[in-house]
């Protein structure tokens, strides 16, 4: 009789349990695609750098209603919490920014947002930041000066492209197709094949050690080009054009880790909407296949994103043209398909464990009760 009971309040708690479990369930499947607000920013700014070591966030540079910034801010996304660390050494916009050994590599940029028109302007600098000690060093300058371009780790090695050297109103114009290599190891610099439609303030992802550049503006409009880059071989080739082309665009790439491997544009601007969009494009690599997503809460351009354990945390940029459009904004994108830390199998798996252990103590109880019987 005691085994009866005991195997009766066990199966009322699994029950109860299961009560509890399955809503749960459906809470962490209702995340995904979702945005929520975070702290912001302490530094409101466009055109900065944004870069990703040991989980913790840095945004570093850009513009802002006082001109051309080397703020550096930590953003730690387990505390919801900012520090300031120390500035970038040559204060810039639009530059290249990579990690490489937990750390964090600016190239070129531009130092003054009025000059267009000045080639001077336009830089080829390579400066390095180590958190570890919150301290910079320049490194081998670029060879080619520019702004507006891209850079990405593959193998080691850190990849620029696209860019502008010049810029005075159409026709004066140059974009750059240079493709040049940084060896970290080394401290030195090669050239690979050039892009062959070399765009400016496009969005650029790695997957599978491919270097995919996507969007941007070809001076003249915003372009739907998806060039890929295949270090291995030195060649480039197309892949399915994005949905709507757009510049100055936020961009990040999910591990497959915790949500499905994908490239996510987000923002940026187009012809029809200069001021920013809020567009959500995601590209799933394999499938060579794009679809839209949850709209970004803020309309914004010249904005930064950053993944950390595949969430995506969208930062600053700007949404006007005035001293007091730049933004602070932080918020927060649970990306399609992902698993949190705690998974939503997890009151599945608690289940199946109860009534595995009902079992066999029911079946005890059994055993003991025909077994007194004998």
């Amino acid at each position: 009789m005691v085994g009866d009971r005991r195997a009766t309040l066990i199966v009322f708690l699994v029950l109860c349990s299961l009560v509890v479990a399955f809503p749960n369930i459906e809470t962490v499947r209702a995340a995904e695609d979702f945005w929520t607000t975070m702290e912001p920013m302490p530094t409101a700014r466009s055109r900065f750098g944004i870069a990703v070591v040991e989980d913790k966030i840095y945004a570093i540079g850009g513009q802002g209603a006082d001109g051309i910034l080397g703020t550096n801010e930590e953003y730690d996304p387990a505390s919801n919490t900012w520090d300031t660390k120390e500035p970038m050494p040559t204060p810039r916009c639009d530059f290249a920014i990579a990690v490489y050994d937990d750390k964090i590599f600016t190239f070129g940029g531009r130092i003054n947002p009025e000059e267009y028109d000045n080639p001077t302007n336009y830089l080829g600098v390579t400066e390095v930041y180590n958190p570890k000690t919150d301290t910079w060093e320049t490194k081998t300058s670029m060879p080619t000066n520019r702004s507006a371009l891209s850079a990405n780790v593959v193998d080691s090695k850190i990849i620029l492209t696209g860019g502008i050297k010049y810029y005075n109103r159409f026709p004066y114009v140059s974009l750059v197709g240079e493709t040049e290599v940084y060896d970290p190891e080394t401290n030195s610099w090669t050239t690979k094949a050039p892009i062959p439609n070399p765009v400016s303030n496009h969005a650029s992802a790695v997957i599978d050690n491919k270097m995919y550049v996507i969007g941007g503006s070809n001076i003249t409009h915003k372009v739907t080009l998806n060039q890929v880059y295949d270090p291995e071989s030195n060649t480039w080739a197309e892949a399915k054009p994005i949905p709507t082309g757009v510049r100055y665009a936020g961009v990040a790439a999910t591990t497959g880790d915790l949500a499905p491997e994908r490239i996510y544009i987000i923002g940026g601007d187009t012809t029809e909407f200069p001021y920013g969009i809020n567009l959500t494009q995601i590209y799933d690599v394999e499938n060579n296949v794009w679809v839209y997503g949850t709209p970004m809460p803020t309309p914004r351009n010249r904005l930064a994103t950053a993944e950390v354990n595949d969430i995506l945390y969208t930062i600053g940029g700007r949404n006007g043209y005035s001293s007091s459009d730049y933004l602070a904004t932080n918020e927060m994108y649970t990306p399609v398909g992902y698993i949190p830390e705690f998974p939503s199998w997890t009151p599945l798996l608690i289940m199946l464990l109860s009534i595995t252990m009902i079992a066999i103590i029911y079946r005890r109880s059994i055993r003991k009760h025909n077994h007194g019987n004998d």
